[in-house]
């Protein structure tokens, strides 16, 4: 049936194609049909083949011209089939096209197409080529055909060509940007590799100059910038023609043009000539010249002419030829108009003559200008003037003298001015009214001086007595003393710490409660000082507590209250201690000042703390039932600890609980507890838990009461304690039941020995056996039922049934009667009954029956609701209660064919319903006979009334459903999508619609319905469903062919059913794309962020799908990279960062392209060009470039206002159009006087101008030019401008000190060259015009000639011997005069010199040493600490009524050589200098010299010249002091000692030796250093005080452990809680800064562990305090692994540090021994090193895990040798290593070990395990007893070989002597120091021996040391080496050479630990006595 479908499917095919011929056939007659159907057959049986194309009408191949494609190549496979399967041949038309391809067929269904010639898309671009396929058995002359058309694609293999153009442009500089030419270039290629694209290189580099841009294919040549003649005159341009190929190679044209610049006039004149300032006389006639300019042209080649002139001016005018400068009227050096202190700044402008038209032509000639500065002289008409009215000054008290007052107010103008020059403007300042506080300096003055207050008498000056001074100054002129001014001042005394705080009580009596709260105030001190502010009763704080209990109270440093701070200690407890003492600081300044101390008592008052205490923890007694009393009296008793005799210890006892507790009463006093009454025992309740206490009393019940004694105190205390009372119970109560009557239902087939229910009676008594119940049944059981004795349980015998069938009666009631007894004995047994009834109940248990049913037949669709079928069971039961159900299981349904349906299929049982009561079955939803035709229901009944499981019958119904015509036809897909592509040929076939029908009328006709265009565009036939193409389809006309078809089936009557068929139009592409809008213009920031959108590119095409798919693309060469476009969205970004400074526009050009993914490559893409223009919008991103004078601005200081100081030239590479290219200009540093001003000319321009006169600001200045652009945010540019203003000699020196009318009082026993003072004279001006020299001027008296002044330093020398007899004073002047040219300036200072007695004493101190506390890293200077003042015994001179006592000065003369402090010479404040660091230093030790030489700082001096004690007093500041060198005066011995001076006879006169020899130094004045330097105190000078210097500590450094990684081990049989290793860190710090607290963080991690699976909890625990990791886990045999986790060390600020720990778990027999010959403790400091060396050697881990004494084989404990035990650990996987391959590691680098085991005297290396054998006590046994017997022969052994010793003793007794002698050589213990002895001896040999050997045995020694004590002296006699020593020491001092003997070995000992250094140490050590034997034991050592 298969094969006929499909031939009639074949059929149907071929009759369509012929289907005209068939309908003429019809109409003419039967025959011919038949004939034509016999023709049709015929031609059916050989069908054509086909070309397989995958449904498309042409092929279309692209192929890249060659040589991408080579001639022979393959380029294409055709494939075909037939439907008969017969081989095809493939071939082509010939045609002029189809040679360039060669079809080789293959054999089959396929042929190799292959290219035969060169592709060259120049000369064609495309081929048409029709190829031929036929099969064998068709025609020779018919085949089938197929168009192949080939494209060639375009390569880049053509290079642009330049067309003719201009090769040499000419413009003229100046020229604005314009188009300057147009090139053009052609490229032979197509697309992208025919485009071109121009470019510029300048052959230079100025590639900014000029730019060239690509429009409409040409290159548009512009100029971007002016051209500058002078700058470059020629340019040479390479102009480069691109193609725009994407990929591959580019190819580049190139054309070379040449730009020449034509010069023009543009550049301004300069000045060659100008003299900067001139000055002139104020009386200059008219027309005098006074200075000349000259300029020249700027342009190069042209010459023109200058014509000068000057600015607006009416004093002066230029000549316009030749630039002289003249007057032109009279000069007034007061007018201020135009001028400043007479300096006239006049700007010359020189302008250019043009001779050519173009540059006469100008609108404004070429300029330049200049200033210079013209200088008239002055004449007096100032007044002095003060530069402030009033000023307010401040001055702490009790300043020194000559301290200068602080003004308060800011930028406050102390100066005088007098403009005027010479005598007219020398001026005096003083006070009035004249006070002796304060004073003026200087008090002459010429022109300006900067004025200071300062005081002058610092006694008067007390906060206490006046805070505020106001006077006033003056300043008068000398010359004219009517021309002054005056200002006000306001003086404000600021207070100081010199108070001390005053306790308001010296002793403070305080009491607090004992057991107080925290925070209890126990008291509150208090105290005032009179100070003000900080350093008085505000600044109080309080502090140091001190006493037993200080650390728990804590003191409010600012209120003075004492709370408690920490409560729980028996400080506060006043059983304990009732009384504390205690003492506390008042300190004020904050804490910082002045202190002073308090005591405090506090008494601890008793408060009830102490409860009752009982005697007993608990109280019991046995009371009868019926009785009143107890057996024995019950009496509680406590007591109290409080104070005996008080409320607080009085105790009262009271019954508090117990649920009987009322039944009892207590004496209240005595605590005798007794009853009221008796109790019953069965009405008392039992409480009790102790089960113990039941068992053991039985019949016995307890009660509970807690009695209470309390104390009366307040609060009041209490304590109870429970008191147990037991009662003894008598039987007296009969059983009861709890009900008479019981009764129960139960069912017939319950099964015996079933439990049916349960009787209970319960017996009050409450005791057994009294209360012991049992039960009978008495009668009525008839042997069906039986009852438990104990429990009462009633149930059915066993074999009994209760089925009332079963009985006669059928009986279903059983009454029973139970009898209850109790465990009374004989007559007192008590007895009870109770009545049981007992139903029985029938069980349902027989199951339902089923009739039989038929079948049933039931049409589809039958209405729902219909009943088919009604169903009917019975069953036997009385109360059944029967329900119908369908089960699923077991129905079953086939459809027409016989098959099964699944129920997933088809629901038919959801087709009936069936009554569950009544039995029918009803149809609830319509059948359909297509899905099922047969149904078997199977049917089951349940009686539900079932007493057990359930009661279940089954029947099955069969049920047939008959057809009817009820289904429309079905397509085979719910719709129908196909696509064609447009213009396919007539035939074509689009689709095959196929519909089906489920009923048995089959027969189907399809039709066509929808758009009646469509019905001439496709054909549809009715019989088969094809669609075939009847007519031209248009895909631009028609995208979709919509309509629908009909299939209608055969049925009566007929059903019908639709289906949508949609085919889709394939388009071709055949429309090139078309940009949508024309073109246009776009702008972006030049700052636009990386993919910034700048437009979107629209364009569109006509055709659809990837044909109508646009893609973009940009020219690459156009963008330079800068931009991007979205391929399928045309979004045009930015690419790259964007600056508009380097290019301000971009001309892109953007492709369109159809079809480019898939058809690109093939040339099946069209494509659309368009150019878009992007400007690029200015941002503010460049800074201001600024162009300032490279060096300093030279100007004078009477330099013009109005004339420009310097030219700012500024430029911005931003828009110049714009704010971010305009700039402005502002001085913002260096100008903080306001002297100079910046005016801006225009954008780019300014001048700097001085803004006031700069009289006397004379100086270099640095302004900050600050240049900022307007752009938002602007950019800032700082730039510096160095003005120099050079001095003009207009003031005169001044003196500065010392002060006018100074008296300087000097020792007439002054030698000559003695330097009396120093002058020193400032001048206001500078340079030359401020150097100063100095001359001594003559004098009446002659005075002058006995000093002498040095001319440059000012030093005051005595030239001639002071005789004060005949001259006490004498007057002199000094001149100060300057190296001003042309005139020299001066001023005069005169002294007293006052000729006065020598100094007689030194000022001494009175104490010894003082201690002074700094804290570390505190400010220098922030911390004061004023030393103690010295006396002074001089007497002040009687004949000089105005001596006052001379000022001393302390200097640091030892201790301060690293310079960490500063001591003040005159305030004797001594303050921190440097630094401090605790920890680097923590103590100091300075000494201090008082010396009245205060013109030195440091002592001693080295001067070359002599420095006396000079004292020079101005009358006002007191005494200025120099240290005076009194030739042959010994001032030591007239000093008063005020401290104890040795007396020892040998060292006094080396102290006064010492001193005199600084005091009578040689002739050049150097004392001796060492007297003070070398040991300042040593003799006893009390000019000299050592300070001790103690820093105090900070916490500034955090903790460090002692190693980042820390190891150790435990054995498996180690105790839990062992603390077995230390981590340990170190604190630089100290006290409580230091202290360190260690604390485990992060988990502990367990590596290659086994069995501590169990191990839950932390294995490890830190010690808090001690870093002790102590063990927390019990170990177990098998474990192994290791741990690690992090410690934390932190301080208390905070400050941490971690290290890393590792624990091995080691088994005991890991451990190794090391036997040391050192003590514990030695071997403790040392074990790290040996730790770390061991572990370098060895390449592994060390632990040390135990450090003990030694103990020997026998038990005995041997104290000069320490065992070590540790475990090494493999570093790489930390395993650990067994003994035996440690013992093998320390073998294998024994000889790198030998050092460190000799140096630490190391005897054995063992296993500890073996080492812990060795030492145990062994088994008494056979073993032992053979180890006795070999003792016994070693023993024997021992004798001989002793006898054979001492027979060679005496051979080798010289020989020993000899060897040891040679090391004395005959001198004593001193000769161990002699650094020339040999360092390679070793122990017992001599010079000539090897290391190694004996001198006696001659052979080397392995562990051979000294002989025992008693071997040592047994070989001590005639001829021993103690002998031998004693005689080379020395006969008569034997006993001391010893002891100096062992001096020397002590010291040996002491100095090195090397016992081959310098001599032989053993040798040495045989010199010794016996009594230094022991010695020689304790240095023995061992080789390893």
């Amino acid at each position: 049936m298969h094969n006929e479908l499909q031939t009639e499917h074949h059929y149907r095919k071929v009759r369509l194609k012929g289907r005209w011929n068939l309908s003429q056939a019809l109409s003419v007659n039967i025959g011919k049909f038949v004939i034509l159907t016999t023709l049709i057959c015929a031609v059916s049986s050989n069908r054509p083949p086909r070309f397989a194309i995958d449904g498309q009408s042409e092929i279309v191949l692209r192929l890249k011209e060659s040589p991408e494609t080579k001639v022979g190549s393959l380029i294409y496979t055709l494939k075909g089939y037939d439907p008969d399967n017969d081989p095809l041949t493939f071939g082509k038309r010939n045609s002029h096209d189809s040679e360039i391809i060669r079809i080789e067929n293959t054999g089959g269904n396929e042929a190799k197409v292959y290219l035969a010639k060169e592709l060259d898309r120049e000369s064609q671009d495309e081929y048409a080529i029709v190829l031929t396929l036929t099969d064998s058995h068709y025609s020779d002359h018919n085949y089938v055909t197929q168009s192949f058309l080939l494209l060639v694609e375009d390569i880049n293999d053509n290079s642009p060509i330049f067309l003719p153009y201009q090769n040499a442009i000419e413009i003229p500089e100046g020229t604005e940007p314009t188009v300057i030419s147009t090139l053009e270039a052609t490229d032979a290629d197509e697309g992208a590799y025919g485009q071109v694209v121009y470019y510029l290189q300048e052959l230079d580099g100025d590639n900014d100059v000029f730019s060239i841009s690509t429009n409409q294919g040409k290159g548009v040549l512009r100029l971007q910038k002016e051209l500058d003649y002078e700058t470059k005159s020629l340019y040479q341009l390479r102009v480069l023609a691109v193609d725009r190929a994407n990929q591959g190679p580019v190819n580049t044209g190139t054309a070379a043009i040449l730009v020449k610049v034509k010069d023009i006039e543009d550049q301004p004149p300069e000045f060659v000539e100008v003299q900067a300032v001139a000055r002139i006389a104020e009386d200059a006639p008219v027309g005098t010249r006074v200075l000349r300019v000259r300029a020249i042209d700027g342009d190069r080649g042209i010459n023109n002419p200058i014509a000068y002139s000057l600015e607006a001016n009416d004093l002066f005018d230029i000549d316009r030829h030749t630039g002289v400068v003249y007057t032109l009227t009279e000069l007034d050096r007061e007018e201020q108009a135009d001028q400043v202190n007479g300096a006239h700044i006049l700007r010359i402008t020189a302008s250019e003559l043009s001779k050519s038209e173009a540059g006469a032509g100008k609108s404004a000639p070429s300029t330049v200008r200049t200033e210079v500065t013209v200088i008239v002289s002055d004449v007096n008409d100032e007044i002095p003037t003060f530069g402030e009215t009033v000023y307010r000054c401040e001055i702490n008290e009790n300043a020194q003298t000559n301290t200068p007052l602080g003004f308060i107010d800011e930028d406050v103008q102390n100066f005088v001015f007098d403009h005027d020059e010479g005598n007219n403007g020398t001026f005096r300042l003083f006070l009035d009214p004249p006070n002796d506080l304060f004073e003026i300096v200087p008090e002459l003055a010429v022109n300006e001086a900067n004025f200071m207050l300062r005081v002058k008498n610092s006694k008067s000056l007390d906060f206490e007595q006046f805070v505020e001074v106001n006077f006033t100054i003056f300043a008068r002129e000398i010359d004219e003393p009517s021309r002054y001014s005056s200002a006000h001042v306001q003086i404000f005394i600021r207070d100081q710490n010199d108070n001390y705080p005053e306790f308001t009580q010296t002793i403070y009596n305080a009491s607090v409660l004992e057991n107080s709260e925290l925070g209890t105030i126990i008291t509150k001190v208090e105290a005032t000082d009179v100070d003000s502010g900080d350093f008085g009763s505000m600044g109080i704080r309080y502090t140091n507590l001190r006493g037993g209990i200080a650390h728990l109270l804590h003191l409010n440093p600012i209120t003075g209250v004492i709370t408690i701070k920490q409560t729980g200690s028996t400080a506060f407890d006043r059983e304990i201690i009732s009384r504390h003492y205690l003492t506390v600081e008042a300190i004020d300044n904050i804490g910082q000042g002045n202190r002073n101390t308090a005591q405090i008592i506090v008494d601890i008052q008793d408060v009830n703390d102490n409860a009752p205490t009982f005697l007993q923890r608990q109280y019991e007694a046995k009371l009868l039932e019926n009785k009143n009393e107890f057996e024995t009296p019950l009496q509680v008793e406590a007591r109290d600890l409080d104070l005996n005799g008080t409320e607080n210890s009085q105790i009262t006892y009271e019954i508090v609980e117990g649920l009987y507790r009322l039944n009892f009463t207590i004496n209240p006093r005595s605590g005798l507890v007794q009853p009221l009454h008796h109790f019953d025992y069965e009405d008392l309740v039992d409480s009790s838990n102790r089960r113990h206490l039941r068992e053991a009393n039985v019949g016995m019940r307890e009660i509970d009461l807690l009695i209470r004694a309390r104390d009366s105190g307040i609060p009041m205390l209490s304590t109870v304690v429970p008191v147990l009372i037991y009662v003894q119970d008598v039987n007296d109560n009969p059983p009861i039941f709890q009900k008479s009557f019981y009764s129960k239902s139960v069912p017939e087939d319950l099964p015996g020995g079933s439990s049916i229910l349960q009787v209970l009676a319960i017996d009050r008594d409450g005791s057994s056996p009294n209360n012991a119940v049992v039960y009978r049944i008495q009668m009525g059981a008839s042997d069906k039922f039986i009852i438990n004795s104990e429990s009462g349980i009633i149930s059915v015998a066993q074999g009994a049934n209760l089925d009332p069938d079963l009985t006669d009666n059928k009986q279903t009631l059983y009454t029973l009667t139970v009898l209850a007894l109790d465990g009374g004995l004989g007559n007192s047994q008590l007895m009870n009954t109770a009545t049981v009834n007992i139903s029985i109940q029938d069980v349902n248990n027989k199951l339902p029956v089923l009739g039989e049913m038929s079948q049933v037949k039931i049409m589809e669709n039958t209405p729902v609701g219909v009943s088919v079928y009604r169903l009917k069971a019975t069953d036997l039961d009385e109360n059944c209660i029967l329900r119908y159900k369908l089960n699923t299981d077991h129905c079953e349904a086939r459809n027409e064919e016989g098959g099964l349906i699944k129920l997933s299929e088809y629901d038919y049982l959801g087709a009936f319903e069936l009554d569950p009561i009544e039995g029918h079955l009803k149809v609830v939803k319509l059948l359909d006979r297509e899905k099922v035709e047969h149904i078997k229901l199977a049917i089951t009944v349940e009686d539900l009334a079932a007493a057990k499981g359930k009661q279940v019958v089954e029947g099955f119904l069969s049920i047939q459903i008959l057809d009817e015509n009820d289904n429309n036809p079905k397509f085979k897909q719910p719709f129908y999508r196909q696509s064609i592509t447009e213009n396919s040929i007539n035939g074509v076939m689009i689709a095959n619609v196929l519909a089906y029908d489920l009923d048995k009328n089959r027969t189907i006709t399809y039709t066509m319905e929808g758009n009646p265009i469509y019905r001439n565009l496709i054909h549809l036939d009715a019989q088969t469903g094809e669609i075939v193409v009847a007519n031209k389809i248009d895909h631009e006309q028609h995208q979709w062919l919509n309509f629908s078809v009909r299939a209608t089936d055969s049925g009566q009557p007929p059903r019908s059913s639709l289906v949508e068929v949609y085919v889709t139009v394939l388009d071709e592409n055949d429309n090139n794309p078309y940009f949508i809008g024309g073109s246009k213009n776009y702008t972006i920031s030049e700052n636009a962020p990386l993919g910034t959108r700048v437009a979107t590119i629209q364009a569109a095409d006509a055709d659809a799908g990837d044909f109508g798919k646009i893609t973009f693309l940009m020219d690459r060469l156009s963008s330079q990279g800068k931009f991007t476009i979205d391929a399928d969205t045309g979004v045009l970004t930015v690419a790259d960062r964007l600056d508009r400074e380097t290019k301000n526009s971009y001309n892109l050009v953007i492709e369109a392209w159809d079809n480019y993914q898939f058809g690109f490559l093939a040339g099946e893409s069209r494509n659309a060009f368009k150019q878009v223009f992007i400007s690029i919008l200015d941002e503010n991103d460049n800074a201001p470039e600024v162009s300032l004078p490279t060096s300093c601005v030279l100007i004078t200081e009477y330099h013009e206002l109005h004339e420009r100081i310097a030219s700012i030239v500024a430029k911005d590479a931003d828009d110049s159009s714009t704010p971010n290219g305009r700039l402005e200009f502002a001085i913002t540093q260096g100008n903080k006087e306001g002297l100079f001003e910046l005016r801006q000319l225009d954008e780019w321009n300014a001048h700097i101008f001085a803004s006031k006169t700069l009289r006397n600001r004379y100086g270099n200045y640095s302004l900050t030019i600050t240049t900022r652009d307007l752009g938002v945010p602007s950019n800032v540019v700082q730039s510096t401008l160095d003005i120099c203003v050079a001095d003009y000699n207009d003031h005169a020196p001044v003196f500065v000190r010392p002060l006018h009318n100074t008296t300087v009082r000097i020792p007439e026993n002054a030698t000559v060259g003695t330097m009396i003072l120093q002058v020193y004279a400032n001048d206001a001006d500078m340079g030359q015009n401020a150097l100063v020299r100095y001359r001594l001027k003559p004098d009446p008296l002659g005075s002058y000639k006995m000093f002498d002044l040095h001319s440059n330093t000012g030093e005051l020398l005595l030239k001639e011997p002071l005789n004060r007899e005949k001259q006490k004073i004498h007057e002199i002047r000094i001149e100060a005069y300057d190296q001003g040219l042309p005139t020299s300036l001066s001023s005069d200072l005169d002294l007293s010199i006052y000729v006065r007695n020598v100094n007689d004493y030194e000022p001494q101190f009175i104490t010894n040493e003082i201690h002074v506390n700094f804290t570390e890293h505190s400010d220098p200077g922030a911390e004061r600490i004023q030393l103690p003042d010295t006396i002074d015994k001089d007497q002040l001179d009687l004949d000089d009524p105005d001596e006052t006592p001379s000022q001393v000065c302390y200097f640091i003369v030892q201790g301060n050589e690293d310079g960490y402090f500063y001591l003040d010479p005159e305030t004797h404040v001594l303050t921190v200098h440097r630094e401090l660091d605790r920890e680097v230093m923590a103590n100091y030790t300075l000494h201090v010299k008082a010396t009245e030489n205060c013109g030195n700082a440091s002592l001693p001096s080295s001067g070359p010249r002599r420095r006396m004690g000079i004292e020079i007093s101005n009358g006002l500041s007191g005494y200025l002091h120099n240290p005076l060198k009194v030739t042959g005066y010994n001032r030591y011995q007239h000093s008063r000692q005020l401290r104890e001076i040795p007396t020892d006879e040998d060292y006094e006169p080396e102290v006064l030796s010492s001193y005199e020899n600084y005091e009578n130094s040689d002739e050049d004045g150097e004392p001796p250093a060492a007297a003070l330097v070398d040991n300042p105190n040593a003799n006893g000078d009390s000019t000299i005080i050592k300070v001790h210097v103690r820093v105090l500590d900070i916490n500034d450094n955090p903790p460090r452990f002692r190693s980042k990684i820390f190891t150790g081990g435990i054995t498996t049989n180690a105790d839990f809680g062992l603390k077995f290793m230390r981590v340990e860190a170190f604190d630089a710090d100290e006290g409580l800064n230091g202290k360190i607290g260690y604390y485990q963080v992060g988990d502990i991690r367990q590596t290659l562990s086994e069995g501590l699976e169990n191990v839950r909890k932390a294995p490890f625990l830190v010690d808090a305090e001690t870093g002790d990791v102590q063990l927390n886990f019990d170990p177990q045999k098998g474990m192994k692994g290791y741990f690690d986790f992090m410690v934390l060390a932190n301080d208390t600020l905070g400050m941490r540090d971690v290290a890393h720990v590792f624990i091995y778990l080691l088994r005991e027999d890991q451990k190794v021994r090391f036997v040391f010959r050192l003590q514990p403790d030695e071997l403790r400091s040392r074990v790290g090193t040996f730790r770390d060396t061991l572990g370098n050697i060895t390449e592994s881990i060390v632990n040390i895990d135990e450090i003990k004494v030694h103990e020997n084989k026998d038990g005995s404990v041997d104290k000069t040798k320490t065992d070590l035990y540790m475990h090494l650990v493999e570093r790489e996987d930390n395993s650990i290593y067994e003994v035996t391959d440690v013992l093998k590691l320390i073998d294998t680098h024994i000889e790198s070990l030998d050092e460190l085991f000799k140096d630490l005297n190391v005897l054995d290396t063992q296993p500890a395990a073996e080492a812990q054998l060795l030492t145990a006590g062994p088994n008494k046994g056979p073993v032992f007893v053979w180890l006795i017997f070999t003792n016994l022969f070693l023993a024997t052994l021992l004798v001989v070989t002793l006898a054979l010793c001492a027979s060679q003793r005496n051979g080798y007794r010289r020989q020993l002597r000899a060897a040891k002698v040679n090391i004395l050589r005959g001198h004593s213990s001193m000769s161990m120091q002699q650094n020339h002895e040999p360092a390679t001896r070793v122990p017992n040999t001599n010079k000539h021996s090897v290391q190694g050997s004996n001198p006696i045995w001659l052979k080397s020694y392995e562990n051979e040391w000294f002989k025992t004590i008693e071997e040592t002296v047994s070989v001590s006699g005639h001829d021993s080496l103690d002998d031998n020593f004693l005689a080379i020491t020395g006969g008569g001092g034997g006993t001391q050479d010893i002891h100096e003997t062992l001096k020397g070995t002590a010291k040996l000992f002491n100095n090195t630990n090397d016992l081959n250094r310098h001599f032989n140490l053993y040798n040495q050590i045989d010199k010794l006595t016996n009594n230094a034997q022991i010695l020689a034991r304790k240095l023995e050592t061992t080789e390893l």
